[in-house]
């Protein structure tokens, strides 16, 4: 399981509107799904999925620096790995 994007201890409720497709509200209604748990499910994940791409992003260079460095020098500590 993903870490959450924020913590529930964190985590103070807001009243919000949202725009959601009617036949999927009523067939979450039917199940007895809670609407406003399951947004927010979604919208944590989004939010966590969007953390992580920018953090790709902002350290791309970094990532792609230390990939070359071990592609030329190896991983360090190499010679005491046992296979």
């Amino acid at each position: 399981m993903n870490k959450p994007a924020i913590s529930k201890k964190d985590a103070t409720k807001k009243p919000t509107n949202v725009s959601l497709n009617t036949q999927l509200v009523a067939q979450a209604k039917s199940l007895n799904i809670n609407i406003s748990s399951a947004c927010e499910r979604g919208l944590n994940e989004e939010v966590r999925h969007a953390i992580e791409v920018k953090w790709k992003l902002e350290n791309k260079a970094a990532v792609e620096s230390w990939n070359d460095w071990i592609q030329e020098s190896g991983m360090p500590y190499d010679e005491y790995r046992q296979i």
